[in-house]
Formats: structure tokens, sequence, C-alpha cells
């Protein structure tokens, strides 16, 4: 990207980091005490259940809740950009592109955030960081291209099809319940488990994991899969819209 657009994407996040927190007295805080809140919330309802099966159960829930919520805030978050943006993006000549990823890249710094509840999470419960966690920053690397591969596509359908936000959302739910959030995957058949494997979001979580809780690599299928993901959802959501930038701007 020029230095111009790299500008505009500044001044595009300092933007949506001011509107999100503008009515708000805890402001960026809430970005490190909602993941507390959600953890804590969710262990009391779970953690007897799952007791015996996971251990740490409100690592292995926030670690999973952290990548979930930076998925969901990206795309959703993307989605809108196109249309949130109509005036300037009819009235300055700048590569569209900027817009759905300085969104995204606005979920990237909540996330960041969200990494210090995360940290005291860890030191509460003792968790023991071996050198599997170097690998951590290369799967949300690659989360953040599927997000934003996946941000580009929604922009372009929510400018023809306004009704996808509302089918967004419904599809997301589902999603997250295949994703092996809150319970282990163990518990489930055999079948359900092979399905849920081919998630990508779940692939993403088991792996961070594996490198924060356990403090092991994970499996080469996994960070395959990552790679996959991450990169084929990035080209293709760029050829999407690309490809789709004079239509787009006929619709606005």
């Amino acid at each position: 990207m020029r230095k111009q657009s790299y500008f505009v994407i500044q001044e595009l996040v300092s933007r949506e980091l001011k509107r999100k927190y503008s009515r708000s007295r805890l402001g960026i805080l809430w970005s490190v005490l909602s993941p507390l809140l959600s953890m804590a919330v969710l262990s009391l309802v779970f953690s007897a259940m799952f007791r015996k099966s996971i251990e740490n159960y409100p690592v292995y829930y926030l670690t999973g809740f952290i990548l979930w919520n930076f998925f969901t805030t990206a795309t959703n978050t993307a989605m809108t950009a196109l249309a949130d943006n109509q005036a300037l993006i009819l009235q300055v000549k700048f590569p569209r592109e900027v817009f759905p990823f300085a969104r995204a890249y606005t979920a990237f710094v909540n996330f960041l955030y969200s990494l210090i509840a995360y940290g005291i999470i860890l030191l509460i419960f003792g968790i023991r960081l071996s050198a599997a966690v170097f690998l951590f920053p290369v799967i949300v690397f690659f989360i953040f291209l599927f997000s934003l591969g996946m941000g580009y596509l929604l922009s372009v359908l929510y400018v023809f099809f306004g009704d996808v936000r509302h089918l967004y959302s419904v599809f997301l739910t589902l999603w997250m319940y295949l994703s092996a959030l809150f319970y282990p995957l163990e518990l489930l058949p055999e079948t359900m488990q092979r399905l849920i494997w081919q998630n990508p979001i779940y692939n993403f979580i088991a792996a961070a994991r594996d490198c924060i809780l356990y403090g092991t690599l994970p499996r080469s299928a996994v960070m395959i899969r990552i790679f996959v993901w991450g990169i084929g959802m990035y080209g293709a959501g760029k050829f999407v819209f690309q490809k789709s930038q004079s239509k787009v701007i006929q619709k606005l």
C-alpha cells in the first residue's frame, strides 16, 4: 500500500476506536474486562461439568474465546465498511480495500488489549509457557488473514444484499457451537469430531491451546490447515473484492 493508504488506515482505526468507546467511561479497558467477565460466567457454568476432562478450564475457554472474538469482530465490522463510508469512497480516490482492512486492524488492536487479560489469567493459573509459545503470533497472523479475507467477501455482499448481516449472525451462532469453545472435543461422537476438525476456526483455536495451555507444538496437519485456510481465504476475498469494485461503486 502507498503512504497515503497507510495514513488513511491510521485515521480510520483511530476513528473506530474513539467511536467504539466514546460513551464508555472505562474506554479501552473494556477490551480487557470483557474476556475476563465472559470467562468468569462460562467457568461458573461449565467448570464442574468438564472438570475431569479439561484441566485449567478457564484458560481452555479463554484461549478459544479471544480468538473467536477477534474473528467475529473483524468480520462483522468489515462487512459494513464500504456502506458506512459511502460518501468518502465516492469523493476520494484511493484503494477501497483500506476500509475493510482498517476495520479488521481495529479488531486486531482490541485483540492485543485482550491479551492483557489473557496474560493475567495465565499467571493466576500458573501456566508455564514453553518455547512453543513463539508459534502463537504465527497462528494469530493466519487468523488475521482468514478474517480479512472473509471481511472482503462480506463487505461486497453487504453492498448488494443488506440482509446478509442478519444471516451471518445466525451462521456465526452455529459456527461458534462447532468450534468447541467451551466443551472438549473428545466428548463428541467420532463423526462429529471429524466434522469439527474441518472447521478452520477450530484449527486456529486448537493450535493456540497446544502452544499456550499444553506447551506443545501443534500437529503438522493442523498447521497445514491453518496455512491453507489463512492464505486461501485471504486470496479469495481479495480477488472477489477487486473484481467487484466497479459494480460496488455503481451500487453505492
